[in-house]
């Protein structure tokens, strides 16, 4: 029978009768011997050996799958199906096939996790914005490594890293990686241990290998000129926070804000959102916003739906009529993880010692052990270098006399003999004479001899060059730097994230329920003063006041949440909201634009216009004669900008102005007093704002467009004497009869 093993110290016996009436010893245990004896051995185990990354960037789990493939010799060959590679990783990772097979799709190109995929894959590997689009099962995919890889392999075999047994000493594995560049930075890694955890986000691979060229030179530079920001293979936008930045890349905690990037489809009335935070799903996405439509918190929407496709991720929304995209998203942005924060932890392991550290650190680590690694290469390619030295000039004193070598192998009676001998004979230690005794028959000419006692020469400044390199840091630096500078030229790619640096401000929107809406009416002078009444205020006032020399221009009935655009002879259009302005009254000047709006030094009031949703047409006519006809939605912005440079053309001055919700006929008047009527409906429109139209009156060069007028509008009799057939046309000089003159006012 076994021994029974002795009760462990601070264990005590008790009896515990079972139903058969016999009274065995059970052994109790503090709960405070169980956690220290059990369970700390197993946390230990995951945080070092599971979920914690290492400097080169990989949990163990990356690792084993990597050098796998790579013994397949599945860098730069075919690709193979992914069950034979989850089979094969089983020799280094015995934790289930399901388990390597996740690992390899989360490492994939098709799945979209990585700035820089590791695996390139073949066949259906899901997508990482998306909870349900499931994978295909190994037996069904491909894959094999990125070329990319081969910047992790290159040293594999020149004993830059140490290897250890697999599990059951049988193989050998590399403990970590030789990466050439810190891909602790650039691939994104999470792991949850106990008690612990890590969450690295990626950075772009140019802007990574600058920050570590530029640390080489100078350990105390200010990281954030080269790191940018974080960077996502899954796009978005960052909005920009140069303290919360800072602390991440010294402390390794802090927390940033990433949100989706969309566009509004005026001509179908929709929203598309074609990149979302990393962080969420496009299921999760969209499950929330159907949950605020039923709870009636968003009512401008009127249909969701996915459209993505082999394209890419597109989620649509349809808009109500009159809804305003951008305060709908501004909304969204708010409720939903249409914007989402990333909280950075980067906790890695170094020397098996979980560290959270910041991006200078890690660049620092990084660095400290990529001059380890590249100290043993050289020192290993040194030691090959030397041995072959050692070899050749064996060789050497053999060429002073080889027919006495030849003899001293021929007399030689028993084979155990011939290694003594030659040693004896030429004075030579056992491996050279072991290398002479090997060389061919044909080979003992004095030509081959001679070539090979050549290379003594070279082998010498080779080696003492590698030697120069061991001893010196700054050559190992150098060295570094121009593996650095190769990765960056043959792998970097563009940002995929963008940068809004004035995001804080644009990303707070204004719920149009703090809005009031109530009818009001906008007039605004020849020279830019802006009053806005209301209807009550009107009946009660008097006349119009206006500045000496002023009068009345334009005119509107408008809503107080409506948009005023105002254009400016510099070719600027500067936008506000009619609720920016105070109420006033007949009796005032009012708000004078250029100084509301901040308007440059020089710059004047031209025109103006007010809508509510970017509507119709807008109709731009220049004094030499020439019509653009521009669609209202190219002047609105996702962003509240309050400016918008080249708002019409600078070929020719501004001559008049007018919104067109539906065709109509015009009046176009020159100062020679020719007129030309024609319908608006020859005017083709066009969505770029400073297009310099058709030419639709043909003018003498000292004459110009004076004014535009709706045909309706104007005193003409006879219509059909300015009618025009084919634009563009040089027009009839105006009759008397059409000159009745009498007040003109455009209601625009």
């Amino acid at each position: 029978m076994a021994k029974k093993k002795p009760p462990q110290e601070g264990a005590r016996r008790v009896n515990n009768p079972n139903v058969m009436g016999l009274r065995p010893e059970v052994l109790e245990q503090p709960i405070t011997e169980t956690l220290e004896i059990n369970y700390m051995p197993y946390a230990m185990s995951v945080i070092v050996s599971r979920a914690i990354p290492e400097i080169d960037g990989f949990k163990p789990s990356h690792r084993k799958l990597l050098y796998t493939m790579y013994t397949m010799k599945l860098l730069g060959g075919a690709r193979t199906k992914s069950a034979n590679i989850v089979g094969q990783t089983m020799k280094l990772n015995p934790h289930g096939d399901a388990a390597i097979y996740d690992t390899m799709v989360r490492l994939s190109r098709g799945y979209g996790a990585l700035l820089h995929p590791l695996v390139d894959s073949k066949g259906n590997f899901g997508k990482v914005y998306s909870r349900d689009m499931a994978w295909a099962a190994p037996r069904y995919t491909e894959a094999r490594l990125d070329a990319i890889t081969g910047e992790f392999f290159r040293d594999i075999d020149q004993d830059a890293v140490d290897f250890v047994d697999n599990y059951d000493g049988s193989l050998k594995e590399p403990t970590l990686l030789p990466t050439t560049f810190p891909n602790v930075l650039v691939s994104a890694n999470q792991g949850i241990a106990v008690g612990m955890a890590s969450n690295l986000c990626g950075f772009n691979l140019g802007e990574v290998c600058d920050a570590a060229i530029a640390f080489l030179k100078n350990p105390r530079i200010d990281l954030l000129e080269y790191l940018k920001a974080p960077d996502f293979p899954t796009g978005g936008a960052l909005l920009y926070d140069e303290a919360a930045l800072r602390q991440i890349y010294a402390t390794g905690r802090g927390s940033f804000q990433v949100r989706a990037k969309w566009r509004y489809i005026p001509q179908e009335n929709l929203i598309e959102i074609y990149e979302i935070p990393y962080t969420t799903t496009a299921e999760a996405i969209m499950d929330k916003v159907a949950e605020l439509i039923k709870g009636g918190k968003i009512k401008e929407i009127s249909d969701m739906r996915d459209e993505t496709d082999l394209n890419g991720l597109k989620l649509t929304i349809d808009l109500k009529r009159g809804a305003d995209p951008e305060k709908l998203m501004a909304r969204l942005f708010k409720a939903t993880t249409l914007q989402d924060s990333f909280a950075c932890n980067f906790n890695i392991l170094i020397g098996g010692m979980p560290r959270v550290m910041g991006a200078g650190e890690i660049l620092e680590e990084w660095t400290a052990w990529r001059m380890d690694g590249v100290r043993r290469r050289t020192y290993f390619v040194m030691r090959k270098k030397q041995e072959k030295l050692h070899l050749l000039k064996g060789l050497k004193r053999i060429l002073l006399d080889i027919d006495r070598a030849i003899k001293i192998i021929r007399d030689t009676e028993e084979d155990a003999e011939v290694i003594p001998n030659l040693m004896i004979g030429f004075g030579i230690d056992d491996i050279q004479a072991e290398y002479v005794a090997d060389i061919r028959l044909r080979n003992i000419n004095k030509e081959y001899i001679l070539k090979r006692i050549e290379e003594v020469a070279g082998l010498e400044e080779e080696i003492a060059d590698l030697q120069d390199i061991v001893d010196h840091p700054e050559r190992i630096k150098t060295i570094m730097t121009g593996e650095l500078r190769a990765v960056k030229k043959k792998y970097a790619v563009p940002r995929r994230t963008e940068i809004l640096y004035d995001a804080p401000a644009a990303a707070e929107p204004a719920p149009e329920e703090e809005i009031p809406g109530y009818a009001v009416h906008v007039f605004c002078s020849k020279e830019g003063y802006f009053k806005k009444i209301t209807p009550q205020s009107l009946r009660m006032s008097g006349e119009q006041k206006y500045k000496e020399g002023d009068g009345p221009f334009l005119q509107w009935e408008a809503s107080n949440r409506d948009e005023l655009l105002v254009f400016t002879d510099r070719q600027q259009c500067y936008k506000a909201r009619l609720s920016d302005f105070d109420d006033s009254k007949a009796s005032l000047l009012g708000d004078y634009l250029p100084t509301k709006l901040g308007m440059e030094p020089g710059e004047g009031f031209v025109w103006a216009c007010v809508t509510s949703d970017y509507s119709g047409h807008l109709l731009l006519f220049f004094e030499n004669g020439k019509a653009a006809r521009v669609e209202l939605a190219a002047y609105q912005t996702q962003t509240r900008r309050k400016r918008l440079t080249g708002a019409y053309s600078d070929k020719s001055p501004l001559a008049a102005a007018l919104v067109l919700k539906e065709d109509l006929e015009l009046a176009v008047y020159s100062t020679e007093g020719r007129v030309v009527v024609f319908h608006t409906s020859a005017l083709a429109p066009k969505t770029t704002r400073s297009t310099q139209g058709v030419n639709v009156m043909t003018l003498k060069p000292k004459w110009k467009v004076e004014r535009v007028l709706p045909l309706e509008q104007t005193p003409i009799q006879n219509a059909a004497r300015y009618r025009a057939r084919v634009l563009p046309i040089a027009g009839m000089l105006l009759k008397e009869e059409d000159r009745a003159e009498r007040q003109i006012s455009l209601d625009i």
